[in-house]
């Protein structure tokens, strides 16, 4: 049965409300002074690079706190990576995220921790905040920093969602925000998968744009075919303006041009590694031919740092969560190449273009 909700147009909004004052009560982030510098751990022995790829540690931690890096993000003075310090996706366990700023050599400049399990941070190009997402398995709520201090600016419960989890990644694109819609409770999933945000004073709107049952092209073959998103994750854009959203249990890609308007249309690609259909956890499109990727080994408490003598601007990189690799991404196949082994779990990505 076709979904209440059209995949090429909005649907009814969904309206919530929270106010600055309920941070007293459920917020109680500490911003450390502590300065140092990159961590002193080696590159693993088993982490290598195929050629032209150099692989090299960026920053690593050999405790309990912080561990379990993810999210990473930037501006032109600074790199930010969420570790999850092994708290539960939905907040369950009461363990706070620590957000850690770094500089791009690799050094800290400032941390704060905050509460919840943070898989979403993305820099607002329009303001310059720094916006941090937690419990994508639901009670999520959204922190937005000052991303010199890291001091918090506001505060927005988001709950669960009708799709029965919570959310996970933001994509900032055409002046319009959006919001992965993870850990859905429906198969098949008839609920949204993409939402967009929008606020007015202290309350906020989420509308549909991206519904889990979407009817979609596959790139490889060309046919239509009937979506049932079970894992909406990470989430970015490509160079041509398309929101780019991994699913990441169901082994694949959703490509949404023109997202919320009445030409919106929808693709999606399977995804495959040395024959095998395989699961990532984020996916970047280098904006340079210079510069270097950012990848998080989540489990392996490490951030590695990619490099090559050239890199093509608009190509694609994606991080194998099963795979333990960063794999060269071909978006007509679906095919991975691997480029980074040796991991033992990769997950968050960024492309980090060289300082202007």
């Amino acid at each position: 049965m076709k979904s209440k909700f059209s995949t090429s147009h909005r649907s009814p909004c969904i309206r919530f409300f929270s106010t600055i004052s309920l941070l007293l009560l459920v917020v109680a982030p500490f911003v450390s002074a502590q300065r140092s510098g990159r961590a002193s751990e080696e590159l693993k022995p088993a982490v290598q690079a195929q050629p032209p790829y150099n692989v090299t540690l960026f920053t690593g931690s050999g405790s309990a706190v912080p561990s379990n890096p993810d999210s990473i993000t930037f501006n032109s003075a600074a790199i930010y990576i969420g570790w999850g310090n092994n708290g539960g996706p939905g907040g369950q366990n009461a363990i706070p995220s620590t957000i850690i700023k770094y500089d791009y050599q690799g050094n800290i400049l400032n941390q704060v921790n905050i509460n919840g399990h943070n898989d979403g941070l993305k820099i607002n190009p329009v303001t310059g905040d720094l916006w941090a997402m937690q419990n994508e398995d639901g009670n999520a709520n959204l922190q937005i920093l000052d991303p010199q201090t890291l001091a918090l600016k506001k505060f927005y419960f988001l709950g669960t969602g009708q799709h029965g989890g919570g959310y996970d990644d933001i994509v900032f694109l055409n002046g319009n925000v959006y919001f992965s819609c993870s850990n859905p409770q429906h198969n098949p999933n008839n609920e949204p998968a993409i939402v967009q945000f929008t606020t007015s004073g202290t309350g906020f709107t989420l509308t549909p744009i991206l519904m889990g049952n979407a009817t979609a092209i596959d790139i490889p073959t060309g046919q239509q075919v009937t979506l049932n998103l079970q894992d909406p994750d990470s989430m970015t854009y490509n160079s041509g303006g398309d929101i780019v959203l991994d699913s990441q249990g169901d082994g694949e890609l959703v490509m949404v041009r023109n997202p919320g308007t009445a030409n919106q249309s929808v693709y999606r690609v399977l995804l495959s590694a040395n024959g095998q259909g395989t699961t990532i956890d984020d996916t970047i499109f280098p904006t340079a031919s210079a510069g270097f990727m950012l990848v998080a080994d989540t489990p392996g408490n490490s951030v590695y740092e990619i490099t090559a003598p050239f890199l093509q601007p608009g190509s694609s990189y994606s991080a194998s969560d099963t795979g333990g690799f960063v794999g060269r991404l071909e978006v007509e196949t679906g095919v991975l190449t691997p480029v980074v082994t040796g991991m033992l779990s990769a997950h968050g990505m960024a492309f980090i273009p060289p300082p202007q």
